[in-house]
């Protein structure tokens, strides 16, 4: 007989399967998308102690303790799941990512090597890898990740607003504000970009747009700390 797992729920709807380890990592999912990362932690060790092979559990466990902050434990359950997985292009972003956040950027860029050497169109990969060679002040390898990432997705807002960060950060303020200009239209409420582009526009001398900016950066901006610069760089125009 053929055994299947069903969902009543007004209709019949047929799933897969899913195993008592996978059905742990599923439940940490939940959690982890909640903000609830304590509970998402059990989920996805009891996951582990279910199956030590399952490596999704080590990543996603991984991703939780980097959102914590738990830097070392990140790492080590990252570095786990690509032993379980090593051709998983997404576990060596993942622990390229927590590298990066720990400003280990010469780490990260080599995770984000092995991200694009097994997937080239992985495109978060190049403007991530972007952010690590900005952060050595390597702005035109930066700027060659970042317009890779944007021939590969034409629509991603946040790498012309980073691209636009190395013209501006090499004084070519006019190609700066041509990648701001695309990153707001891409997306309008894209704070950092109008803050990019006023501090851009001050440089070039232009105060009035400036303080344009900067205004629309305050008013929009969920970041209280993006906040707090956009007022106090418009209270100095």
């Amino acid at each position: 007989m053929l055994v299947t797992c069903m969902i009543l729920a007004g209709v019949l709807v047929i799933s897969g399967c899913l195993s008592p380890a996978q059905q742990h990592v599923k439940k940490g999912d939940e959690y982890s998308k909640q903000g609830q990362y304590d509970e998402a932690v059990t989920e996805y060790s009891e996951a582990i102690e279910l199956d030590p092979q399952l490596a999704g559990g080590y990543d996603s466990r991984g991703l939780v303790y980097q959102a914590e902050g738990q830097f070392d434990e990140a790492i080590a359950d990252l570095d786990k799941a690509i032993e379980l997985e090593p051709a998983n292009a997404e576990f060596y972003y993942h622990l390229g990512n927590v590298y990066l956040k720990r400003g280990q950027f010469q780490t990260a860029v080599a995770d984000y090597d092995k991200t694009v050497a097994i997937d080239p169109k992985f495109v978060m990969a190049y403007n991530n890898r972007g952010q690590a060679y900005a952060g050595q002040y390597q702005f035109d390898r930066a700027i060659a990740d970042y317009s890779k990432a944007i021939e590969l997705d034409p629509t991603l807002a946040v790498a012309y607003d980073n691209r636009g960060l190395m013209y501006r950060d090499k004084g070519e303020f006019d190609m700066a504000i041509a990648d701001f200009n695309k990153a707001i239209e891409l997306d309008p409420m894209l704070a950092m970009a109008y803050f990019n582009r006023g501090y851009a526009y001050n440089k070039k001398g232009d105060k009035t747009q400036a303080r344009a900016d900067l205004d629309k950066c305050a008013e929009i901006s969920t970041d209280p700390a993006l906040t707090k610069a956009a007022r106090e760089l418009r209270e100095r125009l």
